[in-house]
């Protein structure tokens, strides 16, 4: 679910992506467990389910659409993690074909493909591989922005939303990624100059007229602010897995990385004593706002620091 609220309501299932970041959880379990038998007793059966439903459709207009992308939005529902609404009012509804469930959606694929071969299912298998590589032709055609470099934020209708977001960055940063090694590279680059700052990413360029620098005000105006410009501390464990991708193992990268942290470990003693918040304000100095510990933060600064970590638990 998408929230839990506090009590005696109904959860709320509003979302596209959290779904797909379930087959990339049962990856990295496998990565770090080598355990196949328990994902093929309990878990592979229900895998193959949930991508039947994403073909047969869902709530909320979620479905795989012809050119073997994922479509996802219906009036006044916010479905991705940038899901600020303000009474009826939808922030950033993002409705049509987001770049990070594509991302995520062709990911649980290969994941899926993989799963399949491990398990010797052959047919299964090759649909999901056929699927995935249907996906990566429509993926590259229609999400590559040729005048800034990058990828658009949102494709609909052949409307193609130009936003310099930090989204994009999970098409690099996955287990399986749609992008060559210069795509792939470009999108860092771009991420870099327009959105990375000391303690994560910014949700919009400064350079958009939309832009809020500051997350402050009333409940309308910070909700306004949460994604359009907000720095978000968890956007650095994507950011640092798609740097590391493009530019290599080594010490210059590690040096590299080491700087990017820099911010957020000066941040250990700021808001919360050895806690990371949850978001920043967009423009230097970058105060510290919403929660003061907050679980995702954390978790994915520990994530790429200490690769062979969830193994070590």
């Amino acid at each position: 679910p998408n929230r839990f609220p506090d009590a005696g309501d109904e959860a709320e299932y509003n979302t596209v992506d959290a779904t797909l970041w379930y087959f990339e959880a049962v990856r990295a379990y496998i990565e770090a467990t080598g355990d196949n038998e328990f994902v093929r007793e309990h878990l592979y059966a229900k895998l193959v389910d949930i991508i039947a439903w994403h073909l047969h459709g869902t709530r909320y207009n979620i479905h795989v659409d012809t050119d073997g992308l994922l479509y996802a939005g219906s009036p006044d529902v916010q479905l991705t993690w940038m899901d600020a609404k303000v009474g009826d009012h939808v922030i950033t509804p993002r409705t049509g074909k987001a770049v990070e469930i594509q991302a995520l959606w062709y990911n649980a694929l290969l994941i899926m493909a993989d799963l399949a071969a491990e398990f010797a299912d052959a047919e299964d298998e090759a649909k999901y591989r056929a699927m995935a590589e249907l996906c990566k032709l429509s993926f590259n055609g229609a999400f590559w922005n040729e005048d800034e470099q990058c990828l658009f934020d949102v494709v609909e209708n052949g409307s193609r939303d130009a936003s310099i977001r930090p989204n994009q960055i999970f098409a690099v940063s996955l287990h399986h990624s749609m992008l060559d090694g210069e795509r792939a590279a470009k999108v860092v680059e771009k991420v870099e100059t327009e959105l990375l700052t000391p303690v994560g990413l910014r949700s919009l360029s400064p350079a958009d007229p939309r832009y809020c620098p500051i997350y402050i005000g009333s409940p309308l105006e910070r909700d306004s602010a949460y994604h359009q410009g907000t720095v978000w501390a968890w956007l650095i464990g994507a950011f640092i897995d798609a740097y590391r991708k493009v530019n290599g193992q080594g010490p210059a990268t590690e040096k590299r990385v080491d700087q990017m942290l820099s911010g957020l470990r000066s941040h250990l003693s700021e808001a919360g004593l050895g806690q990371i918040s949850e978001i920043f304000d967009g423009d230097p100095p970058h105060k510290p706002r919403g929660c003061f510990a907050q679980a995702w933060s954390v978790a994915e600064v520990l994530r790429v620091l200490s690769p062979g970590l969830s193994s070590e638990i």
